[in-house]
């Protein structure tokens, strides 16, 4: 009996210290996950290690980390155990109701022997693995909860016990810690690349650089400071500003992204240009991903934030990062709101340094518009005056001829002259001055050479818009068929403004009149002037060819 009771005594004191030594071993390993956990300062890297860590420290077979939204939901779900295949098979993460709800309202661990058991269990997803035991213990970063640990199926078929709980909550301790030392280090990181950037922004703004240049360097910056995948700046374009153009791309998938458009209507560019209110989302919606970017990669949480303060919103920023990342967090995004406030004064000073510009080059144009009237045109008047004088002086009819031809070249000069400086204190590029240069330069391909062209009187000024209209659509038609019917060598426009009328003539020295075709093609530049109490003459001139006269009233 004595060594019956022994051999008992030895036995379980056997067990005890193989109790003992297991729990040593995992004290030791939660010792080395707490250091491993604290070891790395990049969150996601983090997040991901506390995950494989309380896995192998309970042997479960499958955890998780729910990160926890402004609005208590699961803005990220991080898995460990699940294949790629396994995980394309699943319909959608979870969106944090039943058991992983509970947690959320209820911060405290939670261990069940079978999740279907529990009253809150609200199923799994399409796709899902089955699963059965379940620890779920939350984690804080000091006052706050973060997010969730989630640990199932305990191998062998066993249940968690309260040793594994007991494991899994100091663990959630260790990493609340890890996790706020990385979101300071981010924090800081953050603050350096920020202060880096301003600078330099802030140089380029001041030496006066190309806007596209200062652009670029925000949207790459606000890309490597928020860790996105893509930045791009979005600016507003067509008459109703109906319509957002990527104009600056900067991460994945730049390159075939720049220069797409998107909608300003049901859009995120749009909400924030149209409210001046930055805009951001843990999925970028449906419609505001286009196809050149759909291909590429899935896309996740994104913010847009408005280029410069309600009314004078001036286009759109946004970062872009891949489906399953991390939300933007409110630091970051104020950050891109300031490089944002940024590139609205980049855009401008962009614009002042246009207007002055063309303020400066319109300066040049009356300056020099005023010193061909007040001395060029005054001058070539004073010879010719002083040739007509000379006239009656002269005997000879030849001279007399000669002279007087002087005098006529003196004043066609004149009226050229005069039509230069109209042009010059026109706006240059958009008024029927400019239009009706660029329609005479159209068609020199066409013919083989260039029409002569004369402008005279204040077109820009005396033309109202919808009187230049018809005037273009004339000049269109009279060209078309001189490039079509009239096979001429040389062509000669003129375009007259004066104080009651405006006409049109284009003369050629062509085939002349005779196809019919060609006279149906003209019918419409009669109806046009008869419309507007104007007038409309086809004629064959003496030296051959044909000659377009179309003349309409200025009115009021």
């Amino acid at each position: 009996m004595p060594h019956m009771r022994l051999d008992d005594l030895l036995a379980e004191l056997q067990v005890r210290l193989e109790a003992v030594l297991a729990t040593r071993d995992r004290v030791h390993a939660l010792l080395d996950a707490v250091v491993s956990v604290g070891s790395d300062l990049d969150l996601e890297t983090v997040l991901r290690r506390i995950v494989e860590t309380a896995t192998r420290l309970v042997d479960a077979s499958y955890g998780a980390l729910g990160v926890i939204g402004e609005e208590r939901t699961l803005v990220q779900f991080i898995p460990v155990g699940l294949s790629e295949d396994e995980i394309a098979k699943i319909e959608h993460w979870p969106h944090g109701l039943g058991l992983l709800g509970l947690l959320i309202k209820e911060p405290r661990p939670l261990r069940l022997a079978r999740i279907s058991d529990h009253r809150e269990s609200y199923g799994f997803p399409p796709g899902h693995p089955p699963m059965g035991s379940f620890l779920g213990v939350p984690v804080r970063v000091r006052d706050e909860i973060f997010g969730n640990l989630y640990l199932t199926e305990k191998r062998g078929g066993a249940e968690f016990d309260e040793e594994d709980e007991a494991i899994v909550v100091a663990l959630a301790t260790a990493a609340g810690v890890a996790i706020e030392n990385a979101r300071l280090y981010e924090e800081s990181r953050r603050r350096e690349t920020w202060l880096t950037a301003s600078s330099e922004i802030t140089t380029s703004l001041l030496s006066g650089a190309d806007t596209n240049d200062v652009l670029s360097v925000m949207a790459r910056r606000a890309r490597e400071m928020t860790d996105a995948d893509l930045a791009t700046v979005l600016l507003p374009e067509g008459p109703g500003q109906d319509v957002f153009r990527v104009t600056i791309a900067d991460g994945i998938a730049a390159d075939r992204i720049r220069q797409v458009t998107v909608s300003a209507v049901d859009s995120l560019a749009g909400r924030a240009f149209a409210m001046g209110v930055s805009q951001v989302l843990t999925e970028v919606p449906a419609g505001d991903v286009p196809a050149a970017l759909a291909e590429e990669l899935l896309l996740g949480p994104v913010a847009v934030v408005p280029l410069g303060a309600a009314p004078k919103v001036r286009g759109a920023l946004s970062v872009i990062k891949r489906s399953g990342r991390m939300p933007f967090s409110q630091a970051e995004v104020r950050a891109v709101e300031a490089f944002a406030g940024q590139a609205a004064i980049a855009l401008e000073l962009a614009e002042a340094r246009a207007d002055a510009e063309r303020l400066g080059l319109l300066e040049d144009r009356d300056r020099i518009a005023k010193d061909l009237h007040d001395v060029v045109i005054q001058r070539l008047f004073a010879v010719a005056m002083s040739l007509m004088s000379i006239v009656r002086l002269v005997e000879r009819p030849e001279a007399v001829s000669r002279l007087q031809g002087s005098v006529d070249e003196l004043d066609a000069t004149i009226r050229q002259i005069r039509s230069t400086i109209f042009a010059l204190q026109a706006p240059a590029g958009h008024g029927l001055r400019a239009q009706i240069v660029d329609l005479v330069e159209g068609v020199r391909g066409h013919l083989g050479f260039k029409p002569a062209l004369t402008l005279e009187g204040q077109l820009d000024s005396v033309v109202s818009p919808e009187l230049a209209e018809h005037v273009l659509a004339v000049l269109r038609e009279a060209l078309s068929n001189l490039v079509r019917h009239a096979k001429a060598s040389r062509a000669e426009v003129v375009v007259v403004a004066t104080a009651a009328r405006v006409g049109v003539t284009v003369t050629d020295n062509g085939v002349g009149i005779g196809s019919e075709t060609r006279r149906s093609g003209l019918r419409n530049l009669r109806e046009r002037a008869e419309a507007l109490g104007g007038s409309f003459e086809l004629a064959a001139p003496d030296e051959g060819g044909t000659r377009l006269s179309w003349s309409a009233p200025l009115g009021e």
